[in-house]
Protein backbone atom coordinates (compact mmCIF):
# COMPACT_ATOMS: atom_id res chain seq x y z
CA UNK A 1 0.00 0.00 0.00
CA UNK A 2 2.80 2.66 1.08
CA UNK A 3 4.38 1.61 -2.52
CA UNK A 4 1.47 2.65 -4.28
CA UNK A 5 0.39 5.36 -2.46
CA UNK A 6 3.75 6.76 -2.96
CA UNK A 7 3.83 5.67 -6.83
CA UNK A 8 0.55 7.52 -7.85
CA UNK A 9 1.60 11.28 -5.54
CA UNK A 10 4.62 10.95 -7.75
CA UNK A 11 3.00 10.13 -10.74
CA UNK A 12 -0.05 12.88 -9.99
CA UNK A 13 2.87 15.36 -9.22
CA UNK A 14 4.38 14.74 -12.68
CA UNK A 15 1.16 14.53 -14.59
CA UNK A 16 0.61 18.07 -13.00
CA UNK A 17 3.92 19.22 -14.49
CA UNK A 18 3.61 18.20 -17.93
CA UNK A 19 0.10 19.66 -17.94
CA UNK A 20 1.58 23.26 -16.72
CA UNK A 21 2.67 23.67 -20.57
CA UNK A 22 -1.22 24.58 -21.35
CA UNK A 23 -0.13 27.76 -19.39
CA UNK A 24 3.33 28.24 -21.74
CA UNK A 25 6.74 26.87 -21.02
CA UNK A 26 7.76 27.29 -17.42
CA UNK A 27 10.27 25.76 -14.81
CA UNK A 28 7.55 22.98 -13.57
CA UNK A 29 7.30 21.83 -17.01
CA UNK A 30 11.23 21.49 -18.02
CA UNK A 31 11.45 19.67 -14.72
CA UNK A 32 9.24 17.26 -15.25
CA UNK A 33 11.06 16.37 -18.60
CA UNK A 34 14.51 17.12 -17.76
CA UNK A 35 13.53 13.98 -14.93
CA UNK A 36 12.00 12.03 -17.93
CA UNK A 37 15.10 12.38 -19.64
CA UNK A 38 17.50 11.76 -17.12
CA UNK A 39 15.31 8.37 -15.82
CA UNK A 40 15.32 7.42 -19.44
CA UNK A 41 18.88 7.77 -20.04
CA UNK A 42 19.59 5.87 -16.63
CA UNK A 43 17.20 3.26 -17.60
CA UNK A 44 19.36 2.89 -20.91
CA UNK A 45 23.08 2.63 -19.11
CA UNK A 46 21.36 -0.31 -16.70
CA UNK A 47 20.28 -1.94 -20.02
CA UNK A 48 23.18 -1.93 -21.85
CA UNK A 49 25.39 -2.45 -19.26
CA UNK A 50 23.37 -5.54 -18.30
CA UNK A 51 21.94 -6.84 -21.19
CA UNK A 52 25.03 -5.86 -23.58
CA UNK A 53 28.44 -5.23 -21.84
CA UNK A 54 28.31 -7.91 -19.16
CA UNK A 55 27.30 -10.62 -21.41
CA UNK A 56 28.64 -10.11 -24.87
CA UNK A 57 32.13 -8.47 -23.51
CA UNK A 58 32.80 -8.57 -20.42
CA UNK A 59 32.10 -12.50 -19.89
CA UNK A 60 33.08 -13.60 -22.88
CA UNK A 61 36.62 -11.99 -22.44
CA UNK A 62 36.84 -13.90 -19.43
CA UNK A 63 36.72 -17.27 -20.55
CA UNK A 64 38.00 -16.16 -24.45
CA UNK A 65 40.88 -17.64 -25.88
CA UNK A 66 43.96 -15.55 -27.65
CA UNK A 67 41.71 -15.80 -31.17
CA UNK A 68 38.78 -14.92 -29.32
CA UNK A 69 40.23 -11.95 -27.69
CA UNK A 70 41.45 -10.03 -31.20
CA UNK A 71 37.55 -10.56 -32.08
CA UNK A 72 36.63 -8.99 -28.69
CA UNK A 73 39.30 -6.35 -28.56
CA UNK A 74 38.77 -4.65 -32.11
CA UNK A 75 34.75 -3.79 -30.91
CA UNK A 76 36.82 -2.98 -27.50
CA UNK A 77 38.80 -0.64 -28.85
CA UNK A 78 36.45 1.35 -31.38
CA UNK A 79 33.79 1.50 -28.57
CA UNK A 80 36.68 2.86 -26.18
CA UNK A 81 37.54 5.23 -29.20
CA UNK A 82 34.43 7.28 -29.12
CA UNK A 83 35.04 8.70 -25.66
CA UNK A 84 37.55 10.32 -27.25
CA UNK A 85 34.49 12.73 -28.78
CA UNK A 86 34.31 13.75 -25.11
CA UNK A 87 37.49 15.85 -25.69
CA UNK A 88 37.64 18.13 -28.68
CA UNK A 89 41.76 18.09 -28.67
CA UNK A 90 41.00 14.07 -29.28
CA UNK A 91 37.96 13.93 -30.79
CA UNK A 92 39.99 13.05 -34.19
CA UNK A 93 40.29 9.29 -32.26
CA UNK A 94 36.93 8.44 -32.52
CA UNK A 95 36.35 9.44 -35.79
CA UNK A 96 36.51 5.83 -37.31
CA UNK A 97 34.27 4.33 -35.00
CA UNK A 98 31.55 7.49 -35.53
CA UNK A 99 32.38 6.78 -39.24
CA UNK A 100 31.55 2.74 -38.49
CA UNK A 101 28.28 4.21 -36.88
CA UNK A 102 26.91 6.18 -39.36
CA UNK A 103 27.85 3.80 -42.18
CA UNK A 104 26.40 0.80 -41.08
CA UNK A 105 23.62 3.02 -39.58
CA UNK A 106 22.85 4.41 -42.94
CA UNK A 107 23.11 1.23 -44.77
CA UNK A 108 20.32 -0.08 -41.99
CA UNK A 109 17.82 2.37 -42.99
CA UNK A 110 18.35 2.08 -46.51
CA UNK A 111 18.28 -1.65 -46.60
CA UNK A 112 14.81 -1.22 -44.14
CA UNK A 113 13.43 1.20 -45.85
CA UNK A 114 13.53 -0.75 -49.21
CA UNK A 115 12.78 -3.81 -47.92
CA UNK A 116 10.42 -3.17 -45.63
CA UNK A 117 8.50 -0.41 -47.33
CA UNK A 118 9.23 -0.15 -51.20
CA UNK A 119 9.54 -3.78 -52.32
CA UNK A 120 5.90 -4.61 -50.39
CA UNK A 121 4.34 -1.57 -51.16
CA UNK A 122 5.24 -2.42 -55.13
CA UNK A 123 4.23 -6.34 -53.96
CA UNK A 124 0.89 -5.00 -53.14
CA UNK A 125 0.03 -2.91 -56.05
CA UNK A 126 0.66 -5.32 -58.26
CA UNK A 127 -0.97 -8.28 -56.71
CA UNK A 128 -3.71 -6.03 -56.72
CA UNK A 129 -4.20 -6.67 -60.02
CA UNK A 130 -4.08 -10.31 -60.18
CA UNK A 131 -7.99 -11.72 -60.12
CA UNK A 132 -9.21 -8.57 -58.82
CA UNK A 133 -12.65 -7.51 -58.15
CA UNK A 134 -14.07 -3.90 -58.19
CA UNK A 135 -13.34 -3.08 -55.34
CA UNK A 136 -9.68 -4.53 -55.40
CA UNK A 137 -9.24 -3.29 -59.05
CA UNK A 138 -9.95 0.54 -57.36
CA UNK A 139 -7.55 -0.22 -54.44
CA UNK A 140 -4.74 -1.53 -56.18
CA UNK A 141 -5.10 1.81 -59.25
CA UNK A 142 -5.59 4.09 -56.56
CA UNK A 143 -2.47 2.61 -54.60
CA UNK A 144 -0.55 2.43 -58.02
CA UNK A 145 -0.99 5.41 -58.60
CA UNK A 146 -0.19 7.00 -55.34
CA UNK A 147 3.60 5.28 -55.05
CA UNK A 148 4.24 6.09 -59.00
CA UNK A 149 3.33 10.25 -57.99
CA UNK A 150 5.01 10.11 -55.24
CA UNK A 151 7.92 8.91 -56.93
CA UNK A 152 7.84 11.50 -59.76
CA UNK A 153 7.16 14.10 -56.91
CA UNK A 154 10.68 13.28 -55.78
CA UNK A 155 12.29 13.76 -59.45
CA UNK A 156 13.79 16.81 -59.92
CA UNK A 157 15.13 16.91 -63.22
CA UNK A 158 14.92 20.09 -65.31
CA UNK A 159 15.76 21.88 -68.50
CA UNK A 160 17.14 25.29 -68.56
CA UNK A 161 14.01 27.79 -70.75
CA UNK A 162 15.18 30.15 -73.15
CA UNK A 163 14.60 32.96 -70.65
CA UNK A 164 17.48 31.26 -68.03
CA UNK A 165 14.92 29.97 -65.77
CA UNK A 166 15.10 26.33 -64.20
CA UNK A 167 11.76 24.53 -64.94
CA UNK A 168 10.93 20.62 -64.64
CA UNK A 169 8.36 19.15 -68.17
CA UNK A 170 4.67 20.59 -67.96
CA UNK A 171 3.49 17.12 -67.75
CA UNK A 172 5.79 16.13 -64.96
CA UNK A 173 4.98 18.73 -62.94
CA UNK A 174 1.23 18.62 -63.77
CA UNK A 175 2.24 14.53 -61.95
CA UNK A 176 4.35 15.47 -58.99
CA UNK A 177 1.50 18.03 -58.33
CA UNK A 178 -0.38 14.70 -57.69
CA UNK A 179 2.33 13.56 -55.74
CA UNK A 180 2.53 16.16 -53.18
CA UNK A 181 -1.35 15.49 -52.76
CA UNK A 182 -0.87 11.81 -51.84
CA UNK A 183 2.11 13.12 -49.63
CA UNK A 184 -0.01 15.65 -47.49
CA UNK A 185 -2.76 12.62 -47.10
CA UNK A 186 -0.24 10.68 -46.06
CA UNK A 187 1.29 13.41 -43.65
CA UNK A 188 -2.56 14.26 -42.62
CA UNK A 189 -3.57 10.37 -41.73
CA UNK A 190 -0.22 10.21 -39.61
CA UNK A 191 -0.49 13.27 -37.61
CA UNK A 192 -4.14 12.20 -37.27
CA UNK A 193 -2.95 8.58 -35.63
CA UNK A 194 0.06 10.58 -33.57
CA UNK A 195 -2.69 13.06 -32.62
CA UNK A 196 -4.84 10.08 -31.21
CA UNK A 197 -2.17 8.46 -29.49
CA UNK A 198 -1.36 11.00 -28.10
CA UNK A 199 -5.46 11.83 -26.95
CA UNK A 200 -5.79 8.32 -25.57
CA UNK A 201 -2.27 9.00 -23.17
CA UNK A 202 -4.13 12.15 -21.54
CA UNK A 203 -7.20 10.85 -21.16
CA UNK A 204 -5.49 7.79 -19.29
CA UNK A 205 -3.57 10.42 -17.06
CA UNK A 206 -6.91 12.08 -16.46
CA UNK A 207 -8.48 8.82 -15.82
CA UNK A 208 -5.70 7.62 -13.21
CA UNK A 209 -5.59 11.21 -11.74
CA UNK A 210 -9.31 11.12 -11.18
CA UNK A 211 -9.25 7.46 -9.76
CA UNK A 212 -6.45 8.61 -7.54
CA UNK A 213 -8.09 11.59 -5.95
CA UNK A 214 -11.42 9.57 -5.72
CA UNK A 215 -10.77 7.59 -2.29
CA UNK A 216 -9.06 11.13 -0.33
CA UNK A 217 -12.96 12.81 -1.52
CA UNK A 218 -14.60 9.53 -0.21
CA UNK A 219 -16.07 8.87 -3.76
Amino acid sequence: MPFELISGVIGFILTLLIFSYLIGDNPLFRSAVYIFIGVSSGYAAVVVWHNVLIPKLFLPLASANANQLVFLGVPLILSVSLLAKLSPRISWLGSFAMAMLVGVGAATALSGAVIGTLIPQSRAAMDAFVRPNFLQLVEGVVMLAGTILTLIYFQFSAKRAPDGSVKRNGILEILAWGGRVFIAITFGVLFAGVYMAALTAMLERLSSIINFVKPFLGL
